[in-house]
């Protein structure tokens, strides 16, 4: 019997970060590195790296 339940799966694509036209981007919520976004985006923003981390402890909690 092998325990897949926890087993590693291929990140989901992202949605489209939208054009900056020309404007700064957003700091990552967490670690304050650039991100995809622009400042003006509405919601959370986070850098590539710690969205990955973020749904890597999400997909097995619980």
């Amino acid at each position: 019997m092998t325990d897949d339940y926890c087993a590693s799966a291929p990140a989901p694509e992202p949605p489209p970060a939208p054009a900056t036209d020309g404007e700064p981007f957003a700091e990552c919520v967490l670690c304050r590195e650039p991100t995809e976004y622009p400042e003006s985006y509405r919601g959370i923003t986070l850098c590539p790296v710690c969205a990955w981390q973020e749904a890597g402890r999400g997909a097995c909690s619980g």
